[in-house]
This record gives C-alpha cells, sequence and structure tokens, in this order.
C-alpha cells in the first residue's frame, strides 16, 4: 500500500462540503473512482460502512475510527468483498487507511483527501481522485450558491 494525498479549495461552508461528500450526491463523485459507487450503512463513529460497485459487485468493508462531523472522517479498510458485500475476497485493500479533512476559513474550505492504495492502483488513483475532488467541488459551489440565493431571497 501507499498513501496518496491530494486537497482542493471550495467556496464552500465546510458544512456544504460535508453534505456533498456523505449526503445525496455521494454517488455522482464516487462514480468518477468506481463505477456505480454506494455506500452501505449508518455514518457513526464506530460503524462499518460498506462501499460497492454496483456495477461489479465488488467493493471494501470500512469501520469509521474517527467522526468529527463537518471537519474530520477516518475509515480504516477491514475487509475486501464481492457479491454485493456478501462474500469477502483478496485482500487488496484491508489494512488501508482513508481520511477526509475539511477546514474553513472566510468561506472557503479546505478538504484534504488521503488514502491508502495498492500499488497497482496507484496510476489510476492519481488520475481518478482529483477529477473527483473536482467534481465535489462543483456540487458544493453549487449548494453553496443556491443556499445562498435562497438566503437573499428571506432578507
Amino acid at each position: 500500500m501507499k498513501e496518496i494525498q491530494f486537497s482542493i479549495k471550495i467556496n464552500a461552508s465546510k458544512e456544504k462540503v460535508w453534505a456533498t461528500l456523505w449526503g445525496d450526491t455521494f454517488r455522482d463523485w464516487a462514480n468518477i473512482i468506481d463505477e456505480g459507487t454506494y455506500m452501505k450503512g449508518v455514518m457513526k463513529e464506530g460503524n462499518e460502512i460498506q462501499f460497492i460497485s454496483s456495477v461489479n459487485g465488488y467493493g471494501v468493508t470500512s469501520l469509521i475510527k474517527k467522526l468529527n462531523p463537518n471537519e474530520f472522517i477516518l475509515f480504516s479498510h477491514d475487509a475486501d468483498t464481492k457479491e454485493s458485500g456478501q462474500q469477502e475476497r483478496e485482500k487488496e485493500w484491508t489494512g488501508g487507511t482513508e481520511s477526509y479533512s475539511l477546514t474553513e476559513k472566510n468561506g472557503v474550505t479546505t478538504l484534504i483527501v488521503k488514502t491508502d492504495v495498492p500499488q497497482e492502483q496507484e496510476e489510476t488513483f492519481n488520475i481518478r481522485l482529483p477529477r473527483a475532488l473536482e467534481r465535489i467541488k462543483t456540487l458544493a459551489e453549487k449548494m453553496q450558491k443556491e443556499s445562498d440565493t435562497n438566503e437573499a431571497g428571506r432578507s
């Protein structure tokens, strides 16, 4: 495994970025990393979450080791799965970690993603993860703009 890290500045509050990451738009940006990816489970520290591809049924079961909503989440990949998370498979991702860190200053959120990737997947993730971050930026900024417009309309 090799740790890779990417960051992006987003013109949106950390709450909007967090909602983009883990809310209804998760599938939109996660699809860039692995086609058809969806999340199964409840986002709570100590819980297991599964990230599964609806295209091939492969995925990973991860433990939420640390969770500070709107600021930080750390996943520990505990098992590689197949058959939509029903069976274990080769341990390509097992033992790796993945974290998302958000800090906000003057309405701009910096999102930092650190993830351990299998050596043979490094090149793919070096291409796809920055694309996914650009999509997160687009979605979060759109959400922020809509929120700001709604607020202005109420004033």
